[in-house]
């Protein structure tokens, strides 16, 4: 019988272990739907798309354009033996060939611009991801709080009835008792505000990651192996805010030759083909070469607009590297702290529970008094909430020294998810399909899906 109830008492260990073990939630899952959910990804790889058609309609200057016209027309007074309404029907077409290379230089320079957008999605990425940690760590800090601090109500509950056993004996005074209920009203309040801080931990986490928080499992601080000079020097390289500045400081200077070459004489051919309503047909051909000769200055005004763009462009590369050294500075220096911070909370914890329970069995034995107990036991409370804080700072700490060097993305992680191929929706529209042809076709699909 004794054998059969400790079988059952096991088993509905096991199943209460399993069940929370399958409502857990690691970070990476966190980070997985993070990802995979963020309105914010979704929004910015839109603006990457419209990105990508500044290209198609850059490439389309460069290809003929071909339009149709229907005319009626009538004339007063009339004319004899003329129709009533004169009707017209016509195609044309119009082909640049020569513009200076002004075409070109615009496609190259909104290519930049797609380059520089990819870069600014990564940031977006690194942001949400970052965003994602701190959620998961604020909930399980704020989890461990109100842990303590219901622990610190038992306890302190318990001395109260202690205190109020001894009163009754004529061991303490009612001083006692009274320092012990103000201890029990001030942990019932932390209690409650523990609980609203979790309560706010929660609502941030339910924004982050898409979802509340389910059980979330300790995690450890991501491996920082690089020195902080290797740091600085490999965030400089690779950091997408500066990779984005640099693709608009390339975009501006091609932007500049652009207004150069309207200085250059332009060449266009052109076609037209028409009918009127005898069908009788006529067909027109001929090349455009023109070119300015005076504009008022606006030409060399927008050449200089495009170097004073460049230049701004340039002292924005200059302050974004140092703001990214400085980022890689501060989170390294937030990691140490968190590191030695963590290393002295342990010390303090330990000691300090070392002490409490040597003041509570002397206060049994009539040498320690109520409030040397109390005291003893914030002292532990404080060593364990340190405790609790510098853990979570630790691993935010961690995953933002590889935020400031450009790391923090899906694919370093190696996350388990489906990831955004931003060369894939380029590459459909880099050569401006029209939407007749089988690849703009696969293009409306392809947005269709999106839209869904």
């Amino acid at each position: 019988m004794a054998l059969r109830k400790k079988l059952t008492t096991l088993t509905m260990a096991l199943l209460i272990g399993s069940a929370t073990a399958a409502t857990s939630e690691t970070l990476s899952d966190a980070l997985v739907h993070a990802y995979e959910h963020s309105g914010l990804l979704e929004q910015n790889r839109a603006l990457l798309r419209a990105a990508d058609e500044d290209v198609a309609i850059a490439v389309s200057a460069t290809m003929p354009v071909v339009n149709w016209a229907i005319s009626a027309t009538s004339q007063y007074p009339r004319l004899p033996n003329s129709d009533l309404i004169s009707l017209n029907a016509s195609i044309s077409g119009q082909l640049t060939l020569y513009d200076g290379g002004a075409n070109q230089l615009a496609i190259e320079a909104q290519k930049e611009l797609v380059l520089g957008t990819r870069q600014s999605l990564r940031g977006i990425e690194q942001q949400v991801l970052l965003r994602a940690i701190e959620a998961y760590m604020n909930v399980r800090r704020s989890s461990e709080f109100v842990a303590l601090r219901n622990n610190n109500v038992r306890l302190i509950t318990q001395e109260l009835r202690a205190a109020q056993d001894r009163f009754e004996v004529g061991e303490v005074t009612r001083t006692d008792v009274s320092l012990a209920e103000a201890r029990l009203a001030s942990a019932k309040s932390l209690l409650a505000a523990a609980q609203g801080d979790l309560a706010r931990s929660a609502e941030e986490y339910r924004n982050a990651v898409g979802r509340p928080p389910r059980n979330l499992r300790p995690v450890s601080a991501a491996p920082v192996s690089r020195s902080i000079a290797e740091a600085k020097e490999f965030a400089v390289r690779n950091h997408p805010s500066i990779l984005e500045v640099r693709h608009s400081v390339t975009a501006a200077e091609l932007n500049i030759r652009r207004a150069e070459a309207a200085y250059k004489p332009n060449l266009s051919a052109t076609a037209r083909v028409g009918v009127n309503q005898d069908f009788d047909a006529g067909r027109e051909v001929g090349l455009t070469l023109s070119g300015p000769i005076y504009q008022g200055g606006r030409l060399s005004a927008t050449v200089r607009q495009f170097m004073a763009r460049r230049d701004a462009t340039r002292a924005g590369l200059h302050v974004t590297t140092h703001n990214i050294q400085q980022q890689v500075g501060n989170a390294y220096s937030f990691l140490e702290v968190a590191r030695a911070s963590l290393q002295a909370s342990n010390q303090q914890t330990r000691a300090a529970t070392v002490a409490f329970r040597g003041v509570r069995e002397e206060a049994t034995l009539g040498a320690r008094t109520t409030l040397d107990v109390l005291n003893a036991e914030q002292e532990l409370l404080n060593a364990q909430a340190n405790t609790i804080s510098a853990q979570a700072d630790e691993v935010i700490a961690s995953y933002a020294v590889l935020e400031a060097m450009g790391l923090l993305t899906a694919e370093h992680l190696r996350l388990p998810v489906q990831q955004y191929d931003p060369a894939a929706y380029y590459n459909l529209v880099k050569d401006a399909p029209t939407i007749t042809s089988e690849q703009g076709q696969a293009l409306d699909r392809v947005l269709r899906a999106l839209g869904k």
